[in-house]
């Protein structure tokens, strides 16, 4: 399907008008929160699935609010007399953000999300008719260069990017625009790119509607539009990572082979980063006959760099292609086409060996040190959003591991995280635990396994003793040569503040 499927776009060149609509939008509670109330827990969440039939039931009314939600978020036509009460009806339909609909009603031209700011702000995502939700394969929009609004994945990269005030920010592959959006609240300048023109476009209008600064936006692939001596405090991708046999969908598809985009877009992230700035990404990585998925992402980090990749889920070839395939809507297409897209997808991994596709997130930050950290783990567990001051956190940790070895870890003082538990795992009724966990309840949520030292190392680290001293006192307590102890026990103590269960004091 070509682009001529879809809708032609609303002026970018109309702020007049934007501020307007964004007024009206605004006066008749069309944000996240107005949308919650009016719909709904369960028809609220149903949106995200692609079902829009409890939100249609919802909107049967005649309010303003309602009709908005109709218009630009479900693609109903309404009534253009009645819209006329809350919109600027006849500017919307100069400047192409409606339409006419038949003898007396009006449309839509685009899809317009409420969308809620870590800050309190009211925001709106513009994108593609029938993307505002569930995607483009939820209500069926499944044109070439179509453009997606805000989804899973926009969000998990939008809550794990690090938020410190920087003066130059680039959002590679920028789509709707939620990461320029987002980037624009602390980011004295913000540089967003995307191969598609039409995502450009979005972009603006998105920024504009949302009344945040204009971004300077670029049309190019990856670093493409990027000059060579140009470089940035943040920068920041959702990159078409699919891996697929082809470049068929310009929003999903990478049209280079294998995992070879998202590899590209890693190594080539180094030079474009200044000292101390941070990138991140999200991606999908092939898991290899042979190989190790964990030595392979490491080989993608550029020099100069600390890095921290964490794999969120691991999909065998089979689900995988089904998962995309269902993503743009071919199960609802003919069955032999459907049939010969999945064989195309089994015949692309079989000949690159590739038995499982990995999904998660990098993490790259320029550092000076003359031995870069690279930690790469799988973590399938629950989270918790946003989680860019605990990824801040991790990298600060690895500045101070780097800088402290054994004998200044036991001069160091150290304080135990907020929310730890302690879990004492054996059978009932025994004198002594099998083995004890701490627990967070913040952040990454881990848990790790300690011996019953680390348990009362950790358990008294209030910052007012060194470790050194509380090491000593533990090995009064238990009967153990103190000198023993404290060779033994650095290692527990690195790990524990490497994943955060200890803070220095």
């Amino acid at each position: 399907m070509s682009n001529a499927s879809l809708s032609p776009l609303p002026s970018a060149d109309r702020p007049d008008v934007t501020a307007r609509l964004r007024d009206a939008l605004l006066g008749a509670s069309f944000t996240a929160d107005g949308l919650l109330e009016l719909l709904g827990a369960p028809a609220y969440a149903a949106l995200s699935r692609s079902e829009t039939v409890p939100a249609l039931r919802a909107t049967r009314g005649d309010t303003p609010l309602e009709l908005l939600v109709r218009l630009f978020l479900l693609q109903q036509p309404v009534l253009h007399a009645r819209v006329a009460d809350v919109l600027p009806v006849d500017a919307c339909l100069e400047s192409g953000w409606l339409v006419r609909a038949g003898d007396d009603e009006v449309a839509a031209t685009v899809d317009v999300r409420p969308y809620g700011g870590p800050g309190g702000e009211d925001w709106f995502i513009v994108s593609d008719l029938g993307c505002a939700v569930g995607g483009a394969g939820g209500i069926g929009n499944r044109a070439e260069g179509v453009v997606l609004g805000v989804g899973g994945a926009s969000m998990t990269l939008a809550g794990l990017t690090v938020r410190t005030p920087v003066s130059a920010a680039l959002d590679l592959g920028t789509g709707s625009g939620i990461q320029a959006l987002h980037a624009a609240r602390h980011a004295t300048r913000v540089t967003a790119t995307d191969l598609n023109p039409r995502a450009l476009h979005i972009t603006a209008l998105t920024l504009a509607l949302s009344g945040a600064p204009a971004a300077e936006l670029r049309e190019g692939s990856l670093y493409e539009p990027i000059e060579d001596d140009e470089t940035y405090d943040l920068i920041v991708s959702n990159p078409p990572f699919v891996i697929s046999p082809g470049a068929r969908l310009t929003y999903r598809d990478g049209g280079m082979g294998g995992d070879d985009l998202c590899r590209s877009l890693v190594q080539q992230t180094g030079e474009r980063l200044n000292e101390g700035g941070f990138a991140h990404f999200l991606a999908n990585w092939q898991h290899v006959e042979g190989e190790d998925w964990t030595d392979r992402l490491r080989s993608w980090v550029p020099r100069g760099c600390d890095a921290w990749i964490v794999q969120r889920e691991v999909q065998d070839v089979t689900q995988y292609a089904e998962l995309w395939l269902r993503d743009a809507g071919d199960h609802r297409a003919d069955a032999a086409e459907y049939q010969a897209r999945y064989d195309a997808w089994l015949d692309e991994f079989e000949t690159r060996k590739v038995k499982a596709v990995g999904f998660g997130w990098i993490t790259l930050r320029r550092t000076g040190s003359a031995e870069p950290s690279i930690v790469a783990e799988e973590w399938p567990h629950p989270i918790e959003q946003p989680l860019g001051e605990t990824v801040r956190a991790h990298f600060d940790r690895v500045d101070y591991l780097r800088a402290h070895d054994d004998a200044a870890l036991l001069e160091a003082h150290f304080t135990l995280a907020g929310e730890v538990v302690q879990e004492q795992v054996g059978l009932p009724g025994a004198e002594d635990p099998e083995h004890v966990v701490l627990r967070q309840n913040r952040g990454m949520r881990r848990a790790t396994r300690v011996d019953t030292v680390g348990a009362g190392f950790a358990g008294v680290c209030d910052g007012t003793m060194s470790a050194g001293r509380i090491l000593d006192a533990i090995a009064q307590l238990v009967g153990e040569d103190p000198v023993a102890l404290r060779d033994r026990t650095p290692a527990q103590i690195r790990l524990l503040v490497e994943q955060g269960f200890l803070e220095p004091a």
